[in-house]
């Protein structure tokens, strides 16, 4: 677990940041994560996860957004860097995510145990 967690820093740092438009939540659906990245997550009951999975959202969508954003998964972190998962409304950083970071995460998320979340 050690090195995922390594390859999960490393890879988090390269991914560029943006500005959301306060309260959208449109990326926030039901996302598959590593087992390294959900073991970082509160735990939610069975029913919450089956609200959040019959309203198509993340079970850790609050009110207010999310409400586990400092750690929130490498793939709510990609979402609106790459052009494989646009923003709906058309927000990116000032520079996409490099191609070969973008492909090492896809490849990292293959390769990986994964978790519906």
């Amino acid at each position: 677990m050690f090195e995922q967690r390594d390859q999960i820093r490393v890879l988090r740092a390269s991914i560029p940041a943006f500005d959301c438009i306060p309260g959208c939540h449109d990326c926030c659906g039901p996302v598959l994560a590593s087992s390294e990245e959900v073991s970082r997550l509160p735990r939610k009951t069975a029913a919450q996860r089956e609200q959040a999975l019959a309203d198509y959202n993340c079970v850790h969508l609050g009110e207010n957004g999310c409400t586990v954003y400092s750690e929130r998964p490498l793939i709510c972190r990609l979402f609106g860097t790459t052009p494989r998962l646009p923003c709906p409304h058309g927000r990116a950083p000032a520079v996409m995510v490099a191609p070969q970071i973008d492909r090492q995460i896809a490849r990292f998320l293959i390769e990986i145990r994964q978790v519906l979340i």
